[in-house]
């Protein structure tokens, strides 16, 4: 059918605005926001960090293509356990803001249908996130890997500056936020980093607190099974000691850390 350039425009918009890629859904209660959530987990991600739980969503491309529709049908077959623990739905990855009109139909949709929602990302790709997608989100969870530029890039592969600049922005903004921080031995255990970042999130008066997240090797067997050595395979779990002496730096900024 013919379309006046316009309408083609339009339409094109749309579609795109429409259908995404997805790597899977599931229901979890934790750390992925408040009650019980649907979290679908987008395909695409930037970076490449060294402790990546889910490298099979890294490629844009080996997502399963999936109209908002279709999302928001498998969002509401699962209402009425989201709205029962004062759940919602949390938009994840790979990484979400590399789909950003998807994701922000997304959760649109769901806030209009009185559901909490939110974002899980690395901020990487925040100022991809325009004020519609922000308005439409209840929460954040912002994964920030480290306040030092160095061990940021040496972890992730990308810039540190994209992550602080949106944290701020989101600042501005009044929107909620949880900071999500893997404490990895080695990595981003030093007193030192924990305390720069400490000071960086007590600024933030949007932060309502930082989950301390220990490593763990969960994810070994998919890098196994895609050929992908697994880069921190001789690196340890941190104890218990160490996962409450970093709570504690946070605590002593100020900060709310479970």
């Amino acid at each position: 059918m013919d379309r006046t350039p316009a309408r083609a425009a339009a339409h094109s918009a749309r579609a795109g605005q429409d259908t995404g890629r997805v790597h899977s859904w599931d229901l979890s209660t934790g750390v992925d926001g408040p009650g019980t959530r649907f979290v679908l987990f987008t395909s695409g991600c930037p970076l490449r960090c060294l402790y990546c739980q889910n490298p099979d969503t890294w490629r844009r491309r080996d997502g399963r293509p999936m109209t908002v529709d279709e999302v928001m049908e498998k969002v509401g077959n699962c209402r009425t356990f989201l709205t029962a623990s004062g759940g919602g739905v949390t938009v994840s990855g790979g990484e979400p803001l590399l789909q950003p009109a998807f994701t922000g139909e997304i959760l649109r949709r769901c806030k209009d249908a009185g559901l909490h929602t939110a974002l899980d990302t690395s901020g990487n790709l925040g100022d991809r996130a325009d004020s519609a997608l922000l308005a439409a989100t209840d929460l954040v969870l912002l994964d920030i890997k480290s306040v030092d530029s160095a061990t940021h890039r040496g972890l992730t592969g990308g810039d540190l500056a994209p992550t602080l600049r949106f944290a701020r922005r989101l600042d501005g903004l009044g929107v909620p936020v949880r900071v999500r921080y893997v404490l990895v031995p080695g990595w981003t255990d030093g007193e030192a980093d924990v305390d720069a970042l400490a000071a960086f999130v007590s600024g933030l008066s949007v932060v309502e607190r930082v989950d301390v997240l220990p490593f763990h090797k969960l994810g070994a067997a998919k890098y196994e099974a895609l050929g992908i050595p697994f880069p921190l395979r001789d690196t340890p779990t941190p104890s218990r000691e160490l996962v409450e002496r970093v709570r504690g730096q946070f605590g002593a900024h100020g900060v709310r850390a479970d």
